[in-house]
């Protein structure tokens, strides 16, 4: 007798081996397509996401649809395993984005950021410069200050101060409040003195490719972007791992069925 749980886990299988699929073909078509650092940085992940589900996907719709209790077996290992590793990461993630904000200043509609304010290990991963270095090359590829300096081209001084930037574009496309250059455009700013207490405003260069590219703030900046994206997918794992702990409860239903019925041929 065909069990409920088994074509349970067999449809939500068949499912995911589905979804699988176009992620996998994205990825090889990455693999061709990449002009850039960021999207060969993104290639990898991608193939080896898109041949994880479909491998245990396949693990799990035959498991379950053909009886084979050992496949059953591996897929609700490898179940249990990304439930432990989501719930981890989750914890981790709400962790390390505890710390760190934008700093409101006087007479700005936008914030400053600082380095110092986010988590050690944050901090660790962008102060070294071969993971910076990478991100440079995306920042630059996705042409966040271009867009910025394009957008703010015609507005004047006052008014691009009460301007509501987002933390890259402050971050990496202006230099600090605190150098109090004078504002020619969005990207392009006069050094008014020397001997500057703040790093990021000897940083500083009009050169569209350098910018604040190499800026503590721009790290921050990046990080506060980053704080605010985790954020987001910790709450979306949250509601994942509500959903693989019913599918795993499932299949260990359906495993308890292929013993049962297992058991029962081996008895005729």
């Amino acid at each position: 007798m065909f069990r409920v749980s088994n074509n349970l886990v067999g449809l939500l299988n068949l499912l995911t081996f589905v979804l699988s699929i176009p992620i996998l073909a994205g990825g090889i078509w990455l693999s061709h397509q990449a002009n850039s650092e960021c999207e060969r940085w993104l290639e990898k992940p991608v193939i080896v996401l898109g041949v994880f589900l479909m491998v245990v996907s396949l693990a799990g719709l035959v498991g379950a649809c053909c009886k084979v209790s050992w496949l059953l077996w591996f897929y609700l290992l490898v179940m249990f395993l990304l439930i432990l590793l989501l719930t981890v990461f989750t914890i981790f993630a709400f962790a390390v984005t505890n710390k760190g904000a934008g700093e409101v200043v006087s007479n700005r509609g936008y914030k400053e950021y600082r380095l110092g304010d986010y988590s050690n290990w944050l901090q660790k991963r962008v102060n070294n410069t071969k993971n910076w270095n990478k991100i440079k090359s995306c920042l630059h590829d996705s042409k966040v200050c271009s867009d910025f300096a394009n957008k703010y081209v015609n507005v004047s001084v006052t008014k691009f101060y009460t301007e509501n930037l987002s933390a890259l574009q402050s971050g990496c496309c202006k230099p600090s409040s605190d150098c109090d250059f004078t504002y020619v455009g969005p990207t392009n700013w006069t050094k008014t003195t020397s001997g500057y207490s703040n790093p990021d405003c000897n940083a500083w260069d009009n050169d569209p490719a350098v910018l604040c590219f190499s800026c503590e703030s721009c790290k921050a900046g990046l990080l506060d972007n980053l704080k605010s994206n985790w954020k987001k997918v910790a709450v979306l794992n949250v509601i994942f791992l509500v959903f693989l702990i019913i599918v795993y409860s499932v299949g260990c239903c359906a495993f308890r069925n292929n013993r049962k019925d297992n058991g029962y041929w081996n008895r005729q």
